[in-house]
């Protein structure tokens, strides 16, 4: 399956971030949508996405409760996590949540790009 196929979500509540990763994900041939609001995240059940980049705070939502939940729905746990947050320290905790990896803001784009291509080619 070539890139272009791949689905990548971003879940977070800054447009920034959201703005800057979209338009290099889509550059670089993924197909890319976007929630500021983690509990959209649980009502998926249908064209679920490739990957699922989260941040960890969210509108008052903690990610890691997200990505616990979705780790124990049968149509989601599959899907890669990888938790984004301003906290350095709390890798452990998002790795605890079934996060299948954890990047610090700010991140270098490569960085990102690696971790993506990690888990969906």
């Amino acid at each position: 399956m070539s890139l272009k196929h791949k689905k990548i979500m971003i879940a977070d509540d800054d447009p920034g971030i959201v703005d800057a990763v979209e338009m290099l994900l889509e550059f670089e041939g993924y197909e890319v949508t976007s929630t500021i609001d983690g509990t959209t995240l649980l009502d998926m059940k249908t064209d679920l996405p490739d990957l699922l980049l989260l941040d960890i705070w969210m509108s008052g939502k903690d990610g890691r409760d997200i990505c616990k939940k979705l780790k124990q729905e049968i149509t989601t746990k599959n899907i890669p996590v990888i938790m984004i947050s301003a906290s350095r320290d709390i890798r452990e905790s998002a790795i605890a949540a079934g996060a299948d990896d954890f990047l610090a803001k700010p991140f270098e784009m490569n960085d990102l790009l690696e971790k993506i291509a990690h888990f969906v080619n």
